[in-house]
């Protein structure tokens, strides 16, 4: 008797065999942006005013400034099984743009996949802000 261990498989959302179950758009919002928040080289997008991005503006009074802890603001529609995901956020300055909105694109399907058992088809990224002069996290040796 072979005492290989199987791998549990992940529950799906949609209909199954044991019925429905669905998971809330908010949910799974929250899913991906803290998903995203977890590279250390993004985080929230730049300061805002009426609605908008607006770099540079933490100089103004009153106005918060880019901060990489906090969460990037993030919107998704489910539709079935599958999510669809844009995130706007800010990148650590000099870090690859292209490298870092790499990560958390695939971070985020993955997390989102394992946690909701959705299908993340799309993962829009827009890079509101270079946060500049943010030390990166401590190294552990």
């Amino acid at each position: 008797m072979s005492t290989a261990t199987q791998a549990r498989p992940v529950m799906r959302s949609g209909r199954n065999e044991l019925g429905m179950i669905s998971i809330a758009d908010g949910v799974v919002t929250k899913i991906a942006a803290r998903a995203a928040a977890e590279d250390p080289d993004a985080g929230a997008a730049a300061a805002r005013m009426l609605g908008r991005a607006v770099p540079g503006a933490s100089r103004l009074p009153g106005v918060r400034d880019t901060n990489l802890q906090g969460l990037p603001k993030t919107s998704v529609v489910v539709d079935g099984s599958k999510a669809y995901v844009t995130l706007e956020l800010s990148v650590r300055w000099p870090t690859s743009v292209r490298e870092v909105t790499g990560r958390v694109r695939s971070h985020v399907r993955d997390r989102v996949r394992e946690l909701a058992g959705l299908d993340v088809d799309e993962v829009h990224i827009m890079v509101a802000d270079l946060a500049l002069g943010i030390a990166p996290p401590p190294r552990v040796q």
